[in-house]
């Protein structure tokens, strides 16, 4: 069994009346490929926000590595090796797709300060064998001197995905990251996603079951905020409860109909 990277325990968070994520206990461990899906409305994204220091949680803990990270920011925690996407792509619109590798490298690998890098151009290093590496693995080398703002949504997302896999986080945590896109660009994120199996350990939330289902190793369910079933993808898709709830499929109707069958 691998070292448990991310480990929460009766995780709560409340807005107001509404109990968005309900005692949720999950464990993420070394090098797996995981993800959670849900409905609308499940939580997913709300659980997602306090792993990653977005949202406050009001009960419970959350352990990276085995440390608390109720007093960590969303800073410090990319600092320690966790490193989110977003669903909508954050990049750098004005700068060209390989500057953007540049900014990222150097702050991840160099240490370099961002206002550092931009008052010294970021030409002198666009020939790093990592970033010149990184766009031929995330297919960008035909758009490498485009400006970030006249990419179509499939390259900005592969270039979003491309910068948090530069970074070398140890953890890569994913929201949504197929939302919008068109079923060949799907097809591509996966692929270059793929790749990194067995690198990092990969979160990824998502809307859509079938995305999904070839790339995860373990797939986790929520609804309502909590987690209804957690194992493999046939697995979860056979639970009663998932039919019911995430397929919304009657399942005592169904069951009655056998039986009478």
């Amino acid at each position: 069994m691998s070292e448990e990277i991310i480990k929460a325990v009766g995780v709560t968070k409340r807005f107001g009346a509404l109990t968005a994520v309900d005692r949720v206990d999950y464990t993420l461990r070394e090098f797996e490929v995981a993800g959670i899906i849900g409905s609308n409305g499940a939580g997913k994204t709300t659980f997602f926000n306090l792993l990653t220091g977005y949202f406050p949680h009001d009960e419970g803990t959350i352990f990276y590595k085995g440390q608390d990270l109720a007093r960590k920011t969303p800073q410090q925690r990319v600092a320690m090796g966790m490193t989110r996407t977003f669903q909508l792509t954050s990049t750098f619109d004005n700068l060209s797709v390989i500057d953007n590798l540049v900014l990222v490298f150097f702050r991840a690998h160099r240490k370099s300060s961002l206002l550092n890098l931009l008052l010294n151009t970021c030409k002198r290093h666009r020939n790093e064998e990592k970033i010149l590496s990184t766009l031929e693995t995330f297919d960008l080398q035909d758009v490498r001197d485009r400006q970030v703002k006249h990419l179509s949504l499939g390259e900005k997302r592969r270039l979003e995905i491309a910068m948090a896999v530069l970074a070398e986080p140890t953890v890569l945590l994913l929201d949504e990251p197929l939302a919008g896109l068109a079923e060949s660009e799907i097809k591509g994120i996966l692929e270059v996603l793929g790749r990194q199996v067995g690198k990092q350990t990969i979160l990824i939330v998502e809307h859509k079951i079938s995305h999904v289902k070839d790339f995860l190793q373990r797939l986790t369910v929520m609804h309502e905020g909590r987690i209804i079933a957690e194992g493999g993808y046939e697995e979860c898709l056979a639970h009663p409860e998932v039919r019911r709830s995430y397929w919304q499929i009657d399942v005592d109707a169904e069951a009655g109909g056998h039986a009478s069958g």
